[in-house]
């Protein structure tokens, strides 16, 4: 068995912020556009499609040690992005404060003795006005960030068993960003920078494809929407329970093909094509870890829906609250709501299949009196875009095996270690 880089997740949240559904949704819908919009870039070899999001509230994060000496930096961890980057120390617009908690810091190539800078000559290269290779990402809300890509050393932790670690290192071109506009001024979200993990050729777990190109995360459940943490593994989580579906080829996201849904049992008549994949990557389903809750397109979400309603209807009300479909119940059976509700599967192609609980998919929203209100977190996707996002993926190993272009899923509890492969 080989040794696997692990990085630690933790949750970032506004302090003394109560998240809601709508502040989710209302988020996950700028993000979303944020993921469909091609940005422009100065290596025109490596086409940015960023879905970076600064007002997502509770993405997941992790801490990076940069350069050398080495300097750590708090990132966020998006599958649905390519190119990483940093605010740099010369940046004269990018936020100094932030209301998350934590301390901004900054990256300087000039303090590390193992940056370099990459050439104008290379090939695709846009070169800036200081003679340096720029990027742009520019977002659907009108942010954006400028600034100019550099290759320096990451340190990363090596996972040699389930308490033992050791420091390893690599050479990685990512962006520092001398200007911010827009919403990424703001201080409500401000963070370090990003760490992107798509399929594309900048992203990080590309970049270190010498080291197998495959990564797997666990997030933990816990309970309630805002819980999080767990570990992101630069290599392969192993549960003999794992099952696995094909990637779409060529595509920058993580396409799969999902084909039905069942309730309690039960397929659910949904056309097939709903589900389809298409080139531009505006269709179909993909996992993105920078989502919080499940979008469904409306054939597929109106049928879940429907079937939740009429397996729950012995025992709870039907109720529109806000943006989402709620139930109430009598708060004596809340502790029962496993038994009221019913379990959903995903099915997707190679026959493998997700289990979503209702622990998954439900959240108590308030009791008045006798009764409690559970409100199921799948919301309709007016896009032709299925999005599994945290609700999905949390409580499961999730492993991008890019190397045999397939991802593969199995329960499991992250808040305890993983058997993992470095490869």
């Amino acid at each position: 068995m080989g040794i696997a880089r692990v990085l630690h997740l933790e949750r970032l949240l506004p302090e003394n912020h109560v998240t809601t559904i709508d502040a989710l949704v209302a988020r996950d819908r700028a993000r979303h556009a944020r993921i469909l919009r091609t940005a422009t870039s100065g290596l025109v070899n490596f086409p940015l499609n960023s879905s970076f999001d600064l007002n997502n509230i509770g993405i997941y994060y992790t801490k990076v040690k940069v350069g050398s000496p080495s300097k750590e930096y708090n990132l966020l961890v998006d599958t649905g992005s390519e190119i990483s980057w940093i605010a740099c120390s010369s940046c004269d617009t990018c936020p100094r404060t932030s209301e998350l908690g934590v301390k901004l810091n900054f990256y300087d190539s000039g303090n590390s003795t193992t940056a370099t800078s990459i050439s104008c000559s290379t090939r695709g290269c846009e070169c800036t006005r200081t003679n340096r290779c720029g990027f742009t990402l520019s977002y659907m809300d009108g942010s954006s960030t400028t600034g100019y890509l550099v290759s320096d050393v990451w340190h990363l932790d090596t996972f040699l068993s389930t308490s033992s670690t050791s420091s390893s290192s690599a050479p990685i071109i990512f962006g520092c960003s001398t200007s911010q506009f827009g919403n990424m001024v703001l201080t409500d979200n401000a963070i370090d920078g990003i760490i992107g993990f798509d399929r594309r050729s900048l992203s990080l777990i590309s970049q270190l494809s010498s080291h197998g190109k495959v990564f797997s995360h666990c997030l933990k459940g816990e309970s309630g929407i805002n819980a999080g943490g767990g570990v992101l593994v630069l290599g392969e989580i192993l549960n003999p329970s794992m099952v696995y579906t094909p990637l779409v080829p060529s595509m920058g996201l993580y396409h799969v093909h999902l084909q039905n849904i069942s309730v309690d049992g039960k397929l659910l008549h949904i056309d097939p094509a709903v589900f389809e994949t298409s080139e531009d990557e505006d269709r179909g389903t993909i996992f993105d870890s920078g989502t919080s809750l499940i979008y469904l397109v409306a054939e597929a979400y109106d049928s879940v829906i429907s079937a939740i309603t009429t397996a729950t209807s012995s025992s709870a009300k039907s109720i529109t609250s806000g943006i989402t479909p709620c139930y109430l119940i009598s708060s004596s059976s809340s502790n029962n709501v496993t038994k009221i509700f019913p379990q959903i599967t995903l099915h997707f192609a190679g026959g493998a299949s997700m289990d979503l609980r209702p622990a998954d998919y439900l959240s108590l929203m308030g009791s008045i009196k006798d009764t409690a209100q559970w409100c199921v977190l799948f919301m309709m996707k007016s896009q032709s875009l299925t999005i599994l996002g945290d609700i999905a993926l949390r409580d499961k190993s999730i492993v991008y095996d890019l190397a045999h272009q397939r991802i593969g899923w199995a329960d499991h509890d992250c808040s305890l270690p993983c058997a993992t492969n470095g490869h």
